[in-house]
C-alpha cells in the first residue's frame, strides 16, 4: 500500500497550477481529497480529474483569508472524511511593486493569502491532525522566501513569514513529541499561471513582469507536484522545486547578505524600468 492511499489530504489553491497537480498526483495515488479555490469552474475542473481517476472528491469555495470559513471547512472536512491526514496550504497570489509605490492595501491583501492563508489551514486542521495521530502539514513558501528582489517587498515579507512560521512550528512539533510531520516547500519557477493572475503596482509593467517569468519558469506543475509528494514521503522539513531553487539556494548560502547587492544590480537590469522609476 503506498503512503497516500487511502488517507485524506487537504489542498488549498486547486483549482489551477501546483495545486491542481498536487490534487491529480494524490488521486492516482488513492488518496481522498478536499479541495478548495475561488475559482469555481477551475476548482470543478481538478475535481473531474481527480474523480476520473478514481478518488473521492470535496469541492468548496473558500476564501483561505477568512478565518471564520477556514475554520467552519476543517471541521466539515474532518466530519465528512471522519480524519485528515495531510494539508496542504498552497494557495497564494503574486504582486509586484516599490515599497514606494505599493499601496498599504496590497501589502495586506498579499499577506492576507500568502502568509495569514498557511496560519489560518494549519491552525484551523491541527486539532483534526492530533486527532488522526498520523498529520502531516506542507506549507508552500517560495524561493523568495530564501532571497529577496527589487520590487517583490509584499512577497517576499509573505513567504518568508511562510518560512519562519513553519519552521517553528516543525521545531514545536518535534520538541513536544506530537505525531505530526511538518514541511517547508521552496518552488523556483513553476510554469503556472501566478504571474498572469498577478497585479502590480499602478498597473506598471505587467506585461513585461510575465515574460520574464515565462523565460525563468523552467519547470511544470506535474513535476513539481511530484518533487513535493516525494519530499512529503521521506519527511523532508525542507523541499526545493526546480533546479533553479537548488542552484539559488546554494548560492545564498554560500554568499551569505553579500548577494543583495548583486540582486540589486540584477534586478535594476532585468525589470522593466517603470516599476523602478517614480
Amino acid at each position: 500500500m503506498g503512503k497516500f492511499e487511502g488517507k485524506v489530504a487537504v489542498i488549498t489553491g486547486a483549482s489551477a497550477g501546483m495545486g491542481r497537480s498536487l490534487a491529480v498526483e494524490l488521486a492516482r495515488r488513492g488518496a481522498k481529497l478536499a479541495i478548495c479555490d475561488l475559482n469555481a469552474a477551475g476548482l470543478e475542473e481538478t475535481a473531474r480529474q481527480c474523480r476520473a481517476l478514481g478518488a473521492e472528491v470535496k469541492v468548496d469555495l473558500i476564501n483561505v483569508a477568512e478565518r471564520e470559513n477556514v475554520l467552519s471547512w476543517a471541521d466539515a472536512v474532518a466530519e465528512h472524511f471522519g480524519a485528515v491526514h495531510y494539508v496542504f496550504n498552497n494557495a497564494g497570489i503574486a504582486f509586484s511593486g516599490t515599497v514606494e509605490k505599493t499601496e498599504f492595501k496590497d501589502f495586506e491583501r498579499v499577506m492576507d493569502v500568502d502568509f495569514w492563508g498557511v496560519v489560518n489551514g494549519t491552525k484551523a486542521f491541527l486539532p483534526h491532525l492530533l486527532a488522526t495521530g498520523d498529520g502531516h502539514v506542507v506549507n508552500t513558501s517560495s524561493v523568495f522566501g530564501l532571497f529577496s528582489m527589487p520590487t517583490q517587498s509584499a512577497y517576499n515579507a509573505a513567504k518568508f513569514a511562510v518560512r519562519g512560521f513553519t519552521e517553528s512550528f516543525r521545531q514545536e512539533m518535534l520538541f513536544t513529541k506530537q505525531p505530526i510531520k511538518v514541511t517547508c516547500v521552496h518552488p523556483g519557477g513553476i510554469k503556472t499561471d501566478i504571474a498572469k493572475n498577478s497585479t502590480t503596482a499602478d498597473g506598471d509593467g505587467l506585461e513585461a513582469f510575465n515574460q520574464l517569468f515565462d523565460k525563468i519558469a523552467t519547470t511544470s506543475a506535474d513535476s513539481a507536484a511530484k518533487t513535493i509528494l516525494k519530499g512529503v514521503e521521506r519527511g523532508d522539513a525542507k523541499i526545493l522545486v526546480g533546479y533553479d531553487a537548488h542552484a539559488l539556494d546554494l548560492l545564498i548560502r554560500l554568499s551569505g547578505s553579500s548577494y543583495q547587492r548583486a540582486f540589486a544590480e540584477i534586478g535594476g537590469r532585468l525589470l522593466p524600468k517603470n516599476f523602478l522609476k517614480k
